[in-house]
């Protein structure tokens, strides 16, 4: 059963957590991904093979074409340490998906980076116990 939880009660537990210990937040998910030896056709997975836009570089569609990527991405800082993991969403808006041309697909997008960042806060305390974790939306500023 998925357990709800209103703002207030997070906010409560970010600030009796942050009261005891340093809250460590993830670090450049972009980094990470554009480190990887990613090609065009992994941007475009199979749902945009026929794409008229170049996809490469659009590391928010890579939450619909790659999704184990980036949920390896917030694995690896919940691993090093982060106590709040963002979601792969920096420029899921519809200025900077317009450049795509996946402007329509902003909602989905942003949704799919929110599940992934919290299946792997899940996997991660499943392993490891090592909580509370927390998932934070990103948003940048557009391309």
């Amino acid at each position: 059963m998925e357990e709800k939880r209103d703002y207030n009660s997070i906010k409560k537990r970010l600030d009796r957590l942050a009261e005891s210990k340093i809250l460590v937040l993830d670090g450049a998910t972009g980094t990470e991904i554009y480190k990887l030896p990613l090609t065009e056709k992994d941007f475009r997975g199979e749902r945009f093979r026929d794409s008229k836009f170049a996809l490469k570089g659009n590391a928010d569609v890579l939450v619909l074409t790659r999704p184990a990527t980036i949920k390896n991405a917030h694995l690896k800082y919940l691993e090093a340490g982060a106590d709040i993991i963002e979601t792969n969403s920096f420029n899921a808006n519809k200025i900077s998906q317009k450049e795509y041309g996946l402007e329509d697909l902003v909602y989905e997008i942003n949704r799919e980076a929110a599940k992934l960042a919290k299946e792997a806060v899940e996997e991660y305390l499943d392993s490891k116990n090592d909580g509370p974790k927390f998932v934070a939306g990103s948003i940048g500023p557009s391309n």
